[in-house]
């Protein structure tokens, strides 16, 4: 288990570099709220897959070597769709994932790109009750079938 209490991750067993990404145990999935800007959307994103990918054992591949022999940061081995909805389904979907004992999630909450001092975030979360929670973006990890169900049809992040 984390610093952050999820158990969710693979087994060194269970990781497959020869593998489909569809044929993983689990799956992950950003939603980002349609309504922002891009540059929002974008960092909205990548804050939750920082905050997943540290939390969830195994979701990152190794390095990569070049030709010329030049090293590259492994990138996720059972890959990440970013898609969106809008900010009710993004709430429902988040309360839906959080509820899932089987599921990571990773919350983006829209304030924390409104301030600039994380002690401050941390402040203004305690004063914001969950189901008032706006998001920008959430991550999800989880067995597939669940994930399925939880994000339904949701369209690509255009």
């Amino acid at each position: 288990m984390s610093e952050y209490g999820t158990a969710i991750g693979f087994a060194p067993e269970e990781i497959d570099f020869t593998a489909s990404t569809r044929s993983a145990r689990l799956k992950w999935v950003i939603v980002v709220d349609s309504g922002l800007p891009p540059g929002r959307a974008v960092n909205a994103a990548v804050c939750t897959a920082v905050a997943t990918a540290r939390s969830v054992m195994g979701l990152l591949g190794d390095e990569a070597v070049d030709a010329d022999g030049e090293h590259y940061t492994g990138l996720p081995w059972v890959g990440c769709s970013i898609l969106s909805a809008d900010t009710e389904k993004l709430r429902a979907i988040r309360a839906k994932a959080a509820a899932s004992p089987d599921c990571h999630v990773a919350d983006m909450p829209a304030v924390a790109q409104r301030i600039r001092v994380y002690s401050d975030f941390l402040a203004m979360m305690k004063e914001i009750p969950t189901g008032e929670m706006d998001y920008c973006a959430i991550g999800i990890v989880g067995p597939r079938n669940r994930i399925d169900k939880l994000v339904g049809k949701l369209p690509l992040l255009p």
